[in-house]
Order: C-alpha cells, then sequence, then structure tokens
C-alpha cells in the first residue's frame, strides 16, 4: 500500500497542475490577425484570397494552365505552291471558363492566290491542365483551297501539347487532323509548331504543316509573332 500511495501522490499532482494550466491559458483557435492597412489589402488579390480562405496550393498546380491563350499573326511560305509568301492569322487556345475546353481559330493565305485555308477548332484537354504533357482530342470545320483542289469539312484529329515552361515561355504542339475524314476529298494535316519567349507576353513562333489528299502533297512554314494577354 505504501508503494502505491507512493506512484499515486505524484501522478494526481501532475494531473492537476495540468487542468490549472489549461483553464488559466486556453488555446486561442483564431487566426491571427493581420496587420495591414486596407489599401494594402484591396491592392492586392492575392491576400483578399488567403484572407479568405487559405487555399490549396498544390490543388491550384495542378488545374492552373501550364500554357496560354497566344493571338497570332505571322508570314508564311508555301514550297509547294511555287515557293509563295502570304500571311496567317489566328488565335489559339482561348479557355472556355475553367475548363480543358479551349477554342482556336485561324486564316492563312498566300499572295498570290493559289493557296488558302480558314477553320475554327474545338479542342478538350483531358489531363489536368497543370500538366507539362497534355492531349486534346479536335474538333472543328475547315475550308482548304490550293491551285489543285479545294476542299471543306469537318475538321476530326488529335493535339498532344509538351510545355516545357508553366509560363508559355515555351512549348511543342503537334496536331493530326483529317478534314472531312472518310470522303473522296479527304485531307489530312500534320502541324508541328515551336514557340519561344522574346518577353513575358511576346512569343516568336514557328510552325511546319504538310497537307495531304488524293490529288496532291501540300506544305506550309511559318513565322508566327504571338502575344499572351
Amino acid at each position: 500500500m505504501l508503494n502505491q500511495s507512493i506512484w499515486t501522490f505524484p501522478l494526481l499532482s501532475i494531473v492537476v497542475v495540468k487542468l490549472v494550466f489549461t483553464i488559466s491559458f486556453p488555446v486561442r483557435s483564431e487566426t491571427p490577425s493581420i496587420d495591414l492597412s486596407p489599401d494594402e489589402i484591396e491592392e492586392s488579390p492575392v491576400l483578399q484570397r488567403w484572407i479568405e480562405k487559405i487555399p490549396d496550393v498544390s490543388e491550384d498546380i495542378k488545374n492552373d494552365p501550364s500554357f496560354r491563350t497566344r493571338i497570332r499573326l505571322g508570314y508564311s511560305h508555301f514550297p509547294s505552291s511555287g515557293d509563295a509568301g502570304g500571311f496567317n492569322i489566328g488565335v489559339e487556345d482561348l479557355f472556355i471558363g475553367e475548363t480543358g475546353l479551349t477554342v482556336s481559330g485561324d486564316y492563312q493565305a498566300s499572295f498570290n492566290g493559289d493557296r488558302a485555308s480558314v477553320g475554327g477548332d474545338l479542342r478538350y484537354y483531358i489531363l489536368p491542365l497543370g500538366n507539362y504533357i497534355n492531349i486534346a482530342p479536335v474538333l472543328g470545320y475547315r475550308y482548304i483551297e490550293t491551285n489543285g483542289y479545294s476542299t471543306d469539312g469537318a475538321n476530326v484529329g488529335l493535339r498532344l501539347m509538351f510545355a516545357l515552361s508553366r509560363t508559355g515561355a515555351a512549348d511543342i504542339s503537334l496536331t493530326q487532323s483529317f478534314v472531312s475524314p472518310g470522303g473522296s476529298e479527304e485531307v489530312g494535316m500534320t502541324t508541328l509548331s515551336l514557340g519561344y519567349a522574346l518577353t513575358e507576353n511576346l512569343r516568336l513562333s514557328t510552325d511546319i504543316q504538310k497537307q495531304n489528299s488524293t490529288n496532291s502533297k501540300d506544305s506550309r512554314v511559318g513565322i508566327v509573332l504571338e502575344w499572351m494577354p
């Protein structure tokens, strides 16, 4: 009994001390206030977001697009059409809301009138937008005209995007599509694009495109300035 009493008293003393300390100094659960002026908070969307709710940074990185919308204007060279020169204009990957769905469109033509192509596409990027590699089915419409033939119809294909930098500083894309697939005037289009940023919002891009039909095989090379809003 004596040994039991010797051990019981110290244990009871520890429990009492902890209880008194908890009552006297309760743990504060509220978040400390931020000592900033209303103007400083108003000028910082990041601070406003963190004050309202602490964001899930890993989830943001996963879903924040690793590539950006590009508005394009450039020069086109058509080796298969007598080395004719021309121009191209368009927009790439205009995001619809916070989804993987984008809208793209372009117009390209030669100055001698032998070549023209215009169309628009919907692309849906399957993987999380923050990935450095992504893939998107392509569905749209395109009209193609050359000095040998003309065709138009649905444009169906697949696009691979390799984002070498999350800021849009550099990326590579490869698109394979078919205009009027399954028809007698089907045209296969393969486009390889490489882009590299010159400034935060301006890039230089190179396009290499092949058009294959039953009538002829055509090609185009483009040098394009891209503005990223």
